[in-house]
């Protein structure tokens, strides 16, 4: 009886092992197989000024991406980085035109993304209001806030300083490359080898087992919105320097591309699961699909259409191996 137990038993261990693997790493598998296609449907998406075209015209929705990905483990939502967006976009360049200097404008601007963080972080770590109904909020604030610097009235700058950090290159790569490098190997760093991070995941886990735990679930929740509202003033910076105004009616959609190459990155909506690494493999993925439409001409009404249908399908699927998973 017990030989026939281990028998039965025994490929069931393999066959798991296989199935975990590849909720693991399925993800890269689905990137190659696209790069594949894209290649095949378009030769010159290999080519090395179309990857850098690639990656420099989605540093901004890949930097608030990764602020996305804390929050979003954290056990939270952000509906309103696009507002933040839009906001800090403005102050970066009514600052520079009041100061005629692109160094105050770039610090009131992430003092824009850091308050717009931290009124988040008050409004749902503190006062305990649900993410979702707060940063809905906090998004018709900031934006309306946008218009009302502007009065409906774009600001533009002709200083070419303003344009440096967009213009500039480090060994012959863009700035925004670098820096969007840069912030994607600090957060993995940070969420995979530091109290810090361990304590975000700890939170989105399970947050009252980490409130009695001693951890201090308010600071380490109300942190994540900090993080993403700095990053969305990154991404203001950089395209304010790129195309040399601040306006307000821009990053509409900022907050569905975030939330977008998160979920493709397999990080859990219900919090305490992901990781940045996932989060960059989503960002080349939804970078690639976008490429692929642009070369096929598909316009931008049908790419919000599939960018709809991926989140869709997306988190079915993570609901299906979850409760798979859940009866095994």
């Amino acid at each position: 009886m017990t030989s026939t137990a281990t028998a039965t038993a025994a490929p069931v261990r393999p066959r798991r092992r296989a199935a975990d693997f590849a909720r693991q790493y399925g993800i890269l598998g689905v990137l190659v197989v696209l790069v594949i296609v894209a290649i095949s449907i378009y030769p010159g998406f290999a080519a090395p000024k179309n990857i850098e075209n690639l990656l420099t015209q989605n540093f901004t929705v890949g930097v608030i991406a990764v602020g996305m990905t804390l929050v979003i483990i954290s056990g939270g939502f952000d509906l309103s980085v696009g507002s933040t967006y839009a906001l800090s976009t403005v102050v970066f360049a009514g600052a520079t035109l009041a100061s005629g200097q692109v160094l105050v404008g770039a610090a009131a601007a992430a003092g824009v993304g850091i308050v717009c963080g931290l009124v988040n972080a008050f409004l749902v770590a503190t006062i305990g209001i649900n993410p979702f109904i707060a940063t809905l909020g906090t998004m018709s604030l900031f934006s309306g806030l946008a218009y009302v610097i502007t009065n409906s009235t774009p600001f533009m700058v002709g200083d070419p300083a303003f344009k440096v950090l967009s213009q500039a290159r480090l060994l012959g790569v863009p700035w925004s490359i670098v820096i969007m490098t840069l912030v994607f190997v600090v957060a993995a760093l940070v969420m995979s080898r530091t109290n810090y991070g361990r304590s975000i995941y700890a939170v989105g886990g399970n947050r009252e087992a980490s409130w009695l735990s001693g951890l201090r679930v308010k600071s380490a929740s109300g942190s994540a919105y900090v993080v993403v509202g700095l990053l969305a003033s990154f991404g203001a910076m950089m395209d304010g320097s790129r195309l040399g105004v601040g306006q307000a009616n821009v990053g509409a959609t900022l907050a569905l591309d975030a939330i977008t190459v998160v979920i493709i990155g397999g990080t859990a909506l219900t919090g305490g699961q992901g990781a940045i690494w996932r989060t960059a493999v989503g960002l080349v993925i939804l970078a690639t699909i976008t490429n692929i439409f642009y070369n096929m001409n598909i316009s931008q009404q049908w790419q919000l259409v599939a960018k709809g249908v991926i989140v869709i399908v997306a988190v079915a699927a993570d609901v299906l191996m979850r409760s798979r998973r859940g009866r095994a």
